[in-house]
């Protein structure tokens, strides 16, 4: 569960890169989205736009190629979790054949036991550092002195988000499969390593 959550989360790290790279590619060579971006902060307190940044709004809106985007993540998607997806395959199919069907028992009770803890703390902790950020956004009261959004706490809340959200959206649910998917390809492989290797 370890490496699997390290690999998820490097994942995620290495896919959102990507989505930068490309983001940051469309801004240098499409010039109508630097304008959008302009009218996006003149407005972002919430005033009505005049129908001359509303129209250079919705030109920026039509020029951004959002195909590129979506294609980079659904690679990343697949890419990235092959080994992932192989490591959670192959280690029962390996144990099972090498060590014999006790070896791959404890490996299941310790992948499962392990996960799920993994699962529960990461889902939380993830869940806590995201909702610490909006808190800071909405303005808290930490001992008798107030935070908002910009402050040095809440600078420090955004770099936790940063770890958070990989946390509560990728690490933690895809901990589940694992569990699963290493119980169930050992369950198949079960009549195979008691014919070859025995009990």
């Amino acid at each position: 569960p370890f490496l699997f959550s390290s690999m998820a989360m490097g994942a995620v790290g290495r896919a959102a890169m990507s989505m930068i790279e490309e983001v940051r590619r469309q801004f240098r060579e499409i010039p109508e989205l630097v304008l959008g971006l302009k009218i996006v902060e003149k407005y972002k307190g919430g005033e009505e736009m005049s129908p001359e940044d509303d129209a250079i709004f919705l030109d920026a809106i039509s020029k951004a190629q959002y195909g590129e985007c979506v294609s980079i993540s659904t690679k990343a998607a697949i890419k990235e979790m092959v080994v992932p997806g192989l490591l959670a395959v192959i280690t029962p199919v390996v144990v099972g054949f090498l060590f014999g069907a006790e070896t791959l028992g404890g490996l299941l009770a310790g992948v499962t036991v392990t996960g799920v803890l993994m699962a529960i703390f990461q889902s939380n902790a993830g869940g806590a550092w995201d909702n610490a950020k909006k808190m800071f956004e909405n303005g808290i009261d930490i001992n008798g002195e107030k935070y908002f959004k910009g402050s040095e706490a809440h600078k420090a809340a955004v770099v936790g988000d940063t770890v958070g959200d990989p946390f509560k959206d990728t690490s933690g649910p895809s901990l589940n499969i694992l569990i699963k998917l290493m119980s169930v390809v050992s369950l198949v492989i079960a009549p195979l390593i008691a014919t070859i290797v025995g009990f």
